[in-house]
């Protein structure tokens, strides 16, 4: 049903385009052909010219963006299936090795740590489709309650090293707090942890060698709580840094090509943090020099 929405979608462009075209041609070939001396009928008949040349060009820009919204559907569908294929594939390979083949307690153990890493890897993916599902529905509501961004920052890291297996050089934590007031904001603290938790999955993903996460939660005034991660992995080129928050978008980089991802993450932070009244953007000096992303969000005061 998609894929004959979109084609539908692409094909009224086209037809209109090329009516459009063929009405401009008999329009100016009528006027020659009546009247050439006529001023008044030149003058309507360049008028509308120029309309139908607008809509021309208003209409490929549509088709364009339509072609390039279909390409990042299919990318993402894609990718989808990559994500979901990959891990059960590794996974039944296993336990069928743990059926037919008589494997020692060492080797079995392995097994189950791959296994348990692939059924995560699984339960990511998932996670993150359903995420971007509830993001979109407007008419959801959320759940709000008083949350402690520092106690929510660190749980997110934590449990970010226990799934990838990384020590505090890797990804580390700090507060950055100018008096003894808590960093406390007005949310949902399953959403705002899925902001979190992509943020710095994202930051741990892209990492190009040496993974050097560091996640900090400040106060830059008494209004606003700050959650920053900054990495030294791939990059982003500026002509993308707004770009990355919309959905499905993957930045066209060799290095970010290789790491299999659903474009989803980034679009669900900036819906979440949105939603919550807060602000999400992107920093970054290049390509091959790391990336900072910041969330802000309206400060609760008691």
């Amino acid at each position: 049903m998609l894929l004959q929405s979109r084609r539908k979608s692409a094909y009224f462009f086209v037809v209109l385009g090329i009516c459009l075209v063929a009405i401009a041609v008999a329009l100016n070939v009528g006027w020659i052909v009546i009247n050439f001396r006529e001023v008044a009928l030149l003058i309507l008949g360049g008028i509308l010219f120029i309309v139908i040349i607008a809509g021309l060009v208003l209409n490929t820009i549509f088709l364009v963006r339509e072609i390039r919204r279909n390409e990042q559907h299919d990318s993402f569908i894609n990718a989808v299936t990559h994500e979901l294929k990959t891990p059960i594939a590794s996974i039944r390979l296993y336990l069928e090795t743990l059926q037919t083949r008589d494997v020692d307690e060492a080797r079995r153990k392995e097994f189950y740590k791959i296994m348990l890493d692939d059924s995560d890897r699984l339960l990511h993916t998932v996670e993150q489709v359903l995420s971007a599902g509830r993001t979109g529905d407007r008419k959801r509501q959320i759940y709000r309650s008083v949350i402690d961004i520092g106690v929510l920052g660190r749980d997110c890291v934590e449990l970010a090293r226990k799934r990838k297996n990384l020590e505090e050089s890797s990804l580390s934590y700090t507060e950055k707090l100018d008096n003894a007031d808590r960093p406390l904001v007005m949310g949902d603290t399953d959403e705002l942890r899925a902001a979190f938790s992509n943020l710095i999955d994202n930051a741990v993903k892209y990492s190009d060698k040496e993974i050097k996460v560091k996640v900090e939660v400040s106060s830059p005034d008494s209004n606003v709580i700050s959650f920053k991660v900054t990495d030294q992995g791939v990059g982003i080129p500026r002509g993308h840094l707004k770009e990355i928050f919309k959905r499905f978008y993957r930045v066209p980089l060799r290095v970010a090509a290789m790491v299999k991802g659903t474009g989803l993450g980034l679009f669900i932070v900036r819906s979440v943090v949105t939603k919550h009244g807060g602000k999400t953007f992107a920093e970054s000096p290049g390509e091959g020099l790391g990336s900072t992303f910041t969330i802000l969000l309206p400060r609760f005061k008691q």
